[in-house]
């Protein structure tokens, strides 16, 4: 945590922190996150984060915890918002590019590195826990779910946005799976992208889930092919995986996500804007 950040969120009333253990996936899931830089990547659906936390009603006050941040999309919306954010990434090169957003933004929002499935904070400390893009990529989804709902309050919320199968960043994704399959046991990420499936995985620790797909749209100023080069060294699961394959499979990954782009793009003007599905959770904690 750097010195001009404040924690604002209040202690929970029981338990201990979990200790982060850098096992080999938990490497693997820092490695492919600090292979890129993110930040131009985050900036192309920073609307749509803007929107997702505009839709939780945040109060004045409210303690929120952004799991998996990134750079801060949503963390920043919801101190501008008036809430008391916590912002937390296994990439420190995210978090470091996340602070410095805050800062430019004029908001004060407490970020720190750790892991999706074991965070730092007490059991029930705060209200509202979001995570946009993030949680789902946990390669242990019991693990991240157990730790969304231990450190949200009885009664409080958790808000999810996973992308789904068939959308756009669905198909982008399952592509890089084409090239280079996940770990061996490891549940693909777009599994959180289906309502049964959600509601399975939080059960009995929730008292409601409301599932709702919408879009949102990610714009780059430039064509798609010059798209598809900003996501082979910017957006870390592509990066991950075109240094994991031959040149071959290089080829084809990057054939495939310019088709997609060219197929999906809705801009006429020499610039690139795709529509992405999503599926928009939010559960109230038992």
């Amino acid at each position: 945590m750097s010195p001009d950040e404040t924690p604002c969120a209040g202690p929970g009333t029981r338990g201990v922190v979990r200790a982060w253990s850098e096992d080999p996936l938990t490497a693997r899931a820092r490695s492919v996150w600090t292979s890129g830089d993110f930040l131009p990547i985050a900036r192309s659906f920073a609307a749509g984060a803007e929107e997702f936390i505009a839709r939780l009603g945040l109060r004045p006050g409210e303690s929120v915890l952004d799991v998996a941040c990134g750079t801060g999309n949503l963390a920043i919306p919801a101190a501008r918002a008036g809430a008391c954010v916590s912002g937390i990434d296994i990439a420190p090169n995210l978090i470091a590019q996340a602070r410095h957003e805050a800062r430019t933004a004029g908001c004060v929002v407490a970020f720190e590195v750790g892991d999706a499935e074991a965070l730092p904070y007490v059991d029930d400390q705060f209200d509202t826990t979001v995570t946009m893009f993030g949680a789902m990529f946990a390669y242990r989804p019991d693990r991240a779910v157990g730790e969304l709902l231990r450190v949200t309050r009885p009664g409080g919320r958790v808000a999810m946005a996973n992308w789904t199968l068939d959308g756009f960043v669905g198909q982008m994704l399952r592509a890089h799976a084409a090239v280079v399959p996940p770990p061996s046991g490891v549940p693909s990420p777009l599994e959180w992208g289906k309502e049964a499936v959600v509601r399975a995985r939080l059960g009995g620790g929730v008292t409601s889930v409301t599932c709702t797909r919408r879009t949102l749209e990610l714009r780059f100023p430039f064509p798609p092919a010059a798209v598809t080069e900003l996501f082979a060294t910017c957006y870390g699961p592509t990066v991950a995986t075109l240094r994991a394959t031959d040149p071959d499979g290089a080829s084809r990954l990057r054939q495939e996500l310019t088709r997609l782009f060219q197929q999906h793009n809705v801009a006429a003007d020499g610039t690139t804007a795709v529509v992405g599905e999503y599926l928009d959770v939010h559960a109230r904690v038992a």
